[in-house]
């Protein structure tokens, strides 16, 4: 596997690294994250192409760009693979709503299985898809057999809109899956949140989508208030610090729900993914070393795939962490550094939603207000 990364900043194209015998003209995959607005007024295809001729361009917004040791906002990082001996496949479906979350997963997993297939990153966007009801989806069509990883598109903390592209600018609406094929891949992933939880454990019994309106008996955004006590006069603000772990059965593990806004009229809280009705939630708070800490321990994880340091590692973090971590957000990528050693191509993006499975052999999953990284090297 060779690599090279470019990052458009300060107005030019400037190239980052590139690892020895790196041939442009056969690079398979070249995957650009940037910022919405920058993306917008670049449109970055033509000279991607003109670059990387043969490659599987994918494209999107984010909310902070991730090269090796650092978090960049208003640029677009660039990095292109060039496997030995790994086929890439790519798949782009359009979505108008997240009513159509689950029909994608199925047109993904269609479109890319094979009996080859080794793992499938997915780039999604990050307003209009149900992400839980798409990688649902992606789970069932691929016999819950194949790795899935990947996050949802940013628009720094605008929430305005996000883009996807594949071979193409990037636009609203897109999904794009990419398949990893062949026997000499090995890929890894890790994830990790780092959050306190406090208070008891409560159902969810009444929502809809991803709008929570009751928990047991009370108002959701009533309870809630009562739990954030000072803090309830800095909402919405203050509610990226005060995340919700979720349980959707008994059994499951928990996961983290981000709080995207708040609704006084109806006393209810809008998150960035799915709040099932019989779910079971606690609130969570911040605990900046333990958000740092926990980024090491998703390398630790995504390195427990490999005999030697991987050669791609691709970072995915949420928004609400760069939110909440502010000018210590770098300190999460160089502690993911410092576990993996100077070999791995770092680059990565901040997500609407970050998707991996919790633990080796467990289900793909989407989450909030984690980190989560997948590895990648060829034997």
């Amino acid at each position: 596997m060779r690599i090279k990364q470019l990052a458009f900043r300060n107005s030019a194209w400037n190239p980052i690294s590139e690892t020895p015998a790196f041939a442009a003209s056969q690079a398979q995959l070249v995957l650009a994250f940037g910022e919405r607005k920058c993306l917008e007024d670049l449109q970055p295809y033509d000279y991607l192409r003109e670059l990387f001729p043969a490659a599987e361009i994918v494209i999107n917004s984010t909310s902070g760009e991730i090269y090796q040791n650092s978090v960049h906002e208003g640029t677009v990082i660039v990095t292109a693979i060039e496997f030995d001996k790994t086929l890439v496949k790519t798949t782009k479906i359009d979505i108008e709503n997240h009513f159509q979350s689950a029909e994608s997963g199925k047109k993904i997993a269609q479109n890319l299985l094979a009996d080859d297939l080794t793992a499938i990153f997915v780039i999604s966007d990050g307003g209009r898809v149900n992400g839980s009801e798409l990688i649902a989806a992606l789970n069932e069509h691929t016999g819950d057999k194949i790795l899935i990883s990947g996050g949802l598109a940013g628009d720094e903390a605008r929430f305005e809109k996000t883009l996807v592209g594949l071979n193409e600018n990037p636009k609203e609406g897109k999904i794009v899956g990419i398949g990893f094929y062949g026997t000499q891949l090995t890929v890894g992933h890790g994830t990790m949140g780092g959050w306190d939880v406090f208070g008891p454990e409560r159902e969810v019994t009444e929502s809809e989508y991803n709008v929570l309106y009751k928990i047991g008996e009370k108002k959701a955004l009533d309870l809630y208030k009562e739990y954030l006590g000072k803090y309830a006069d800095e909402l919405p603000g203050a509610a990226l610090l005060f995340p919700l772990s979720m349980r959707a059965t008994a059994d499951a593990k928990p996961i983290v729900r981000t709080i995207l806004s708040i609704d006084e009229t109806n006393r209810s809280m809008t998150f960035a993914g799915e709040l099932p009705k019989g779910a079971l939630v606690r609130f969570m708070k911040a605990n900046f070393d333990r958000l740092i800490d926990a980024s090491a321990s998703a390398a630790q994880n995504s390195m427990s795939f490999f005999d030697s340091p991987p050669e791609l590692a691709i970072l995915v973090s949420c928004v609400g962490r760069k939110l909440v971590l502010g000018s210590r957000t770098e300190e999460e990528v160089e502690a993911a550094r410092e576990i993996f050693g100077e070999q791995p191509i770092m680059t990565g993006f901040y997500s609407y939603g970050e998707i991996s499975p919790l633990n080796p052999n467990a289900r793909c999953e989407l989450h909030n207000q984690t980190m989560t990284i997948t590895t990648f090297s060829e034997k």
